[in-house]
């Protein structure tokens, strides 16, 4: 059996295509400083969510905004480059881990400081 699912191995080839063609290939002016922290697929491979992270909170929307009106664009150059029968349709959506993980710490810091 193989080491770990297909879906995870698309994945993150998935992560890093994805990260190289906004790097490279968008020229929206919309697209503020953002970062793809994570690509999950379905099982099925025709869905890929990927969580992107945007340095500047007021520029999230617009930048989520630019990056899902490129989807179609995005999804060509994704075929260009991979060799998959179904190329998976692509999500964009505002990672929120960084927010939380400081919310965590946070409070176990208010709680230390408590004893």
């Amino acid at each position: 059996m193989l080491p770990y699912k297909r879906s995870k191995r698309v994945s993150d080839l998935l992560k890093e295509e994805l990260a190289d063609i906004i790097m490279r290939r968008l020229k929206d002016p919309r697209l503020g400083f953002l970062t793809v922290m994570d690509v999950t697929v379905t099982d099925d491979l025709r869905l890929a969510r990927a969580y992107v992270s945007v340095l500047k909170e007021e520029e999230r929307q617009q930048t989520l905004d630019a990056l899902n009106s490129a989807r179609s664009f995005i999804r060509s150059e994704l075929a260009k480059r991979l060799r998959m029968k179904i190329i998976p349709d692509v999500e964009f959506r505002i990672d929120t881990s960084i927010e939380r993980a400081s919310r965590i710490d946070k409070l176990l810091k208010e709680l230390k400081e408590g004893e």
